[in-house]
C-alpha cells in the first residue's frame, strides 16, 4: 500500500516517533492512523521491555507546586544518556509526572513498591464486601480481584490514567517516550507534601 507524506506527517506529529517507524505502523495499519498509534504503542511496550535492563544514571529531578503552595511534588526521572536527559521531550515527561503525582497522589510507583499490609488490608476489606453480597466463593474472589485492580490502577503511578489524556495509562506515556529516545527510563522515586496532611497515609 502507498502511504502518502500528509499521513506520515500527521502521525508523527501525534506520536513524536520517527519517519521509519511511522511509515511502517501505517503499512501494518493499512493507512488507518488509529490502528497505526495502537500499533506503535504495542511497539513502544516491546521496546521498553528489551530496554529494560540497562543502566540509567543520567535523568533531571522536577519539582512542581501546586493549588497556591498547598500541594508540593519532586519526582526523580532516569535515563541513559545526558543528551537525552536535556531534550525537551524528557523535561516536559518530567515536568508531567511531577504535576500528574500532584493531581492523583500516588502512594507508590508500581505494584511492587506498595506496603504488603496496605495491599493485604485492602484484599480483606473487599473479600468482606463481597461476602456480605452473599454471592458464591468463586464469585467473591473476582469481585475481590477486580476492586483490587482499581485500587492498583488509583494508588500506582504506573498504572494511573494520565491526568492529560485519561484514555492512556502512565505506564503508556512511558513507553512512548522509552520509544521515542530508544533509552532505558525509569520514574524512579517522588516525594509528594500536602499542606496539613499527617506523615502517615
Amino acid at each position: 500500500m502507498d502511504i502518502n507524506a500528509a499521513l506520515v506527517k500527521e502521525l508523527r506529529e501525534k506520536t513524536g516517533v520517527g519517519i521509519m517507524d511511522c511509515k511502517k505502523a501505517l503499512a501494518e495499519a493499512e493507512g488507518d492512523i488509529q490502528r497505526a498509534i495502537d500499533y506503535l504503542r504495542k511497539k513502544g511496550i516491546a521496546t521498553a521491555k528489551k530496554r529494560g535492563g540497562r543502566a540509567t544514571s543520567e535523568g533531571q529531578i522536577a519539582s512542581y507546586i501546586h493549588g497556591g503552595g498547598k500541594i508540593g511534588v519532586l519526582v526523580e526521572v532516569n535515563c541513559e544518556t545526558d543528551f537525552s536527559a536535556k531534550t525537551p521531550d524528557f523535561s516536559d515527561f518530567v515536568r508531567n509526572i511531577a504535576m500528574q503525582i500532584a493531581a492523583s497522589a500516588p502512594l507508590s510507583i508500581d505494584r511492587e513498591g506498595l506496603p504488603r499490609d496496605i495491599v493485604k488490608k485492602e484484599r480483606e476489606i473487599y473479600a468482606t464486601q463481597a461476602r456480605e453480597s452473599g454471592k458464591p466463593e468463586k464469585v467473591i474472589e473476582k469481585m475481590t480481584e477486580g476492586k483490587l485492580k482499581k485500587f492498583y490502577s488509583e494508588a500506582c503511578l504506573l498504572e494511573q490514567p494520565y491526568v492529560k489524556n485519561p484514555d492512556i495509562t502512565v505506564q503508556d506515556l512511558l513507553n512512548e517516550l522509552i520509544a521515542k529516545t530508544g533509552e532505558n527510563i525509569v520514574i524512579r522515586r517522588f516525594v509528594r507534601y500536602q499542606l496539613g496532611e499527617s506523615d502517615e497515609r
